[in-house]
């Protein structure tokens, strides 16, 4: 059992397409979003002022979508152990009926924010995210 941490989100007008629905950019935005709100809701505040996460790689399944006025529930959690610096992170967003329609594997690497380097996940910073 990991730690997770929800988030729900309404799609706005701007947020849709030519297609009628939500942009696939505005997903990703609520993907980091969803990492970074996990991330202050969890870390200790001296692992927040000392880190930095940047993206290494978005893979998204889109399953389904949603117009303007309607709203996804997104769950992120952490699906396994870190490895070096690297940590992967998924989110699956769920409509009104409880069905993920889209769902997201992000690969993040850690940042020591004094150095500018990648850094180890080391356990006492990940352990609050994993049970």
């Amino acid at each position: 059992m990991t730690s997770s941490h929800t988030l729900t989100f309404t799609a706005q007008p701007d947020h849709i397409d030519e297609l009628g629905h939500v942009n696939n950019a505005v997903w990703v935005q609520w993907v980091q979003d969803m990492a970074t709100a996990h991330w202050n809701a969890v870390a200790a505040p001296e692992h927040i002022a000392a880190y930095a996460w940047v993206v290494i790689r978005h893979e998204l399944d889109y399953r389904g979508n949603i117009v303007a006025g309607e709203s996804v529930t997104g769950e992120t959690f952490i699906p396994g152990q870190p490895s070096g610096a690297k940590f992967d992170r998924r989110v699956d967003f769920r409509n009104s009926a409880g069905k993920v329609i889209v769902s997201a594997n992000t690969t993040w690497a850690m940042i020591d924010r004094e150095s500018g380097r990648l850094c180890r996940v080391r356990p006492d910073i990940s352990a609050p995210f994993l049970a």
